[in-house]
């Protein structure tokens, strides 16, 4: 199942052609990539940048347990989940979710999965920093 899987939490720049040539697939008529990326507002306020952190180990094993949980329940061919850390600027990617399956319809709910159980379970924190010069943790949403 491992050579199936690409997960990765770094500092560096994702790619989302990276996990869109990783779950390329022969079998696939479908890949759907999710694109997370830094917004220039918040309910807060206007935002600048966020800094993310994250009890590393563990949010590795939770990428991997997500991961497993995809491709246990939908036909997918591959999956690809990857986690920025540390200082991202607005507009700059924070995470992707990509799936590849025979058909949209698992693609989709397989992505959604990915991506909705990395906001509530991965121990990954941010920090918003905004416009007034005040920075704040966020809790997952």
């Amino acid at each position: 199942m491992l050579e199936r899987l690409l997960v990765r939490l770094t500092e560096d720049p994702l790619d989302p052609s990276e996990a869109l040539t990783f779950v390329r697939d022969p079998a696939a008529g479908a890949t759907v990539l999710f694109c997370g990326s830094v917004r220039d507002h918040s309910a807060a306020g206007d935002v600048v940048g966020l800094d993310y952190e994250a009890w590393r180990e563990r949010a590795s094993d939770r990428l991997r347990d997500i991961g497993a949980e995809i491709l246990e329940g939908w036909p997918i061919g591959r999956a690809a989940l990857l986690h920025r850390m540390g200082r991202l600027e607005v507009g700059e990617v924070s995470v992707l979710v990509c799936c590849s399956a025979p058909h949209r319809a698992e693609a989709f709910e397989a992505a959604r999965h990915g991506i909705e159980r990395i906001k509530d379970d991965v121990p990954i924190w941010k920090k918003e920093r905004r416009t007034d010069g005040q920075a704040q943790w966020v809790m997952g949403s």
